[in-house]
């Protein structure tokens, strides 16, 4: 099942977004076993992220072939682990955490590959950085040693209203289109799961996070 749906999914991507901008394709390996990941790798995935700091510890190792992303929420206190070992972080969402990367990657002489990630739908139960404030935050971690800014990530809210979903996809391209523009480093617009990711291609993003769409329903029971 897992390599059907993986060559399915890229037969489908193979076109690009509307922009005509390759689509990266990353697996969200949440709660997934290494065999399953693996069997994805085989079927041609190059990317996979992890939300858990843990399961990616657990997983480094056990895992081969593809590039590595952390996708979930970030603590402070955790990022010693993810040091030297990811190829982009997505979820830069507040100074705090931006500032504690950047020290501890140029501490170690490295810089590592970051998105900003930004609160489209405003809701209380995501982290992520206002749309307005997005440019100048940009801005402000660009200019961090230790850090790359290679673009922006954004999860939209759960909604029936097309409408409202594809306007929020319009303001994350407008703002990922402005930092562009003058920086040649900004390549990914990070939007789109396995609810979604149709609709956040058509509007422009160019890399998807997809879990349930390559490996199944997740049994949060084990």
């Amino acid at each position: 099942m897992i390599a059907e749906n993986v060559k399915n999914l890229l037969k489908e991507l193979a076109a690009g977004n509307s922009y005509g901008e390759k689509v990266t394709l990353v697996a969200a390996t949440k709660t997934r076993t290494p065999e399953e990941i693996n069997a994805a790798i085989s079927a041609g995935i190059s990317d996979i992220g992890e939300n858990k700091v843990q399961e990616f510890r657990e997983k480094y190792d056990l895992v081969v072939g593809a590039n590595r992303h952390f996708i979930g929420h970030l603590q402070t206190n955790k990022i010693k682990y993810l040091v030297g070992k990811t190829y982009l972080i997505h979820s830069v969402d507040r100074d705090e955490l931006a500032a504690e990367l950047a020290r501890r990657c140029a501490n170690a002489g490295i810089s590592q590959d970051i998105l900003i990630q930004i609160n489209i739908g405003c809701e209380e139960s995501k982290g992520g950085y206002p749309l307005e404030e997005g440019y100048a935050v940009y801005k402000k971690i660009a200019a961090m040693e230790g850090l790359t800014v290679r673009g922006f990530m954004a999860m939209l809210p759960l909604s029936d209203d097309t409408a409202l979903l594809g306007a929020l996809c319009d303001k994350m391209r407008a703002l990922f289109e402005k930092a562009r523009d003058g920086d040649e480093k900004i390549a990914h617009l990070s939007m789109g799961m396995s609810g979604d990711w149709r609709l956040c291609m058509e509007r422009g993003s160019n890399m998807i996070r997809l879990g349930t769409a390559i490996f199944g329903a997740r049994d949060y029971s084990k």
